[in-house]
């Protein structure tokens, strides 16, 4: 990708560590108490840039690309499995890298939530607060099933891969659902800009073909073991901020994280959809900066 098309939007320095041979990107900007930003599918850290650039200031600011997005390298499936135990793992060989004692507020969205949450279980102590927006840390709720088309796409075939592959069917498909308003052609450019041949588009069909929906799928064990501890992850003042207009985290994935976590911080923004740093990031920015400023209470 030519980041010089999107230099103004994304001015960030690039840094990487190398894991299993493969380079892995992230931004590491500011100083202070780490604030760490974990991108979903088909995003990458530019997604987080508004956040980035309004918190540098006073926080660290640290935002992977997953192995295969952005500015990350892009390996094919002899070199990388695409699966979330290796993604919770390049997440620890990072942190254990830039932060290993600090304590760090999580900020999660959409496939960031899992990858997070289960790199979040097992350092418990590392949690000081998290940030939630439009992602699961369960199975779907009761009654729930993901969309039709998501599902077409998770059962591995030549035509859908070839679609996604060739076509770049989900990216382009997400930068016109995924937000609540229209975006400015240079954002649409950003967002896809590490997508831009069939072999880089790889990471994007494989996070679809790796959704978890049952303990029997291959991530699935880490989901139920996630599931069964989340109580004990969200011991920590959490603040919820949810895009209404979701089309597969919508009101049910809301309901069900106020019930897991009654203690959260909860915001429904009507004017947002899955893409809702896109639509609503000044509204979301101030909600943050509210939450972040409260003194942390009742931890465990």
């Amino acid at each position: 990708m030519n980041r010089n098309d999107v230099a103004d939007l994304y001015p960030f320095e690039s840094h990487f560590v190398r894991i299993d041979g493969l380079r892995y990107h992230y931004l590491d900007e500011g100083r202070g108490a780490p604030l760490l930003m974990l991108h979903g599918n088909p995003t990458w850290s530019f997604y987080f840039r508004r956040l980035v650039s309004a918190f540098r200031e006073r926080y660290r600011v640290i935002v992977p690309d997953h192995m295969g997005c952005g500015l990350s390298d892009k390996p094919d499936e002899t070199q990388y499995d695409f699966r979330l135990k290796s993604r919770i793992k390049d997440l620890d060989a990072l942190m254990t890298r830039l932060a290993p004692d600090q304590k760090l507020t999580l900020v999660v969205h959409d496939w960031g939530g899992m990858i997070g949450l289960g790199w979040a279980m097992d350092h418990l102590e590392r949690i000081d607060r998290l940030i939630v927006m439009n992602t699961a840390g369960f199975f779907p709720p009761r009654g729930k099933t993901i969309p039709q088309r998501l599902r077409l796409l998770r059962t591995p075939n030549p035509i859908m891969d070839r679609a996604v592959l060739h076509l770049n069917l989900f990216a382009r498909a997400a930068i016109h659902m995924a937000p609540r308003r229209r975006l400015e052609p240079k954002v649409r450019t950003g967002l896809l800009a590490p997508y831009d041949t069939p072999h880089n588009r790889l990471a994007t069909l494989k996070f679809v073909q790796d959704i978890p929906l049952s303990p029997r799928d291959p991530s699935g064990p880490i989901v139920e073991r996630v599931d069964a501890r989340l109580e004990r992850i969200t011991q920590r003042p959490v603040l919820l901020i949810w895009g209404a207009h979701d089309f597969v985290f919508d009101r049910a994935y809301f309901d069900e994280w106020r019930r897991r976590v009654p203690h959260a911080e909860a915001h429904w923004l009507t004017e947002a959809g899955h893409y809702l740093l896109e639509d609503a990031p000044d509204n979301i920015i101030g909600l943050m900066q509210r939450f972040l400023r409260q003194p942390p209470q009742g931890q465990a």
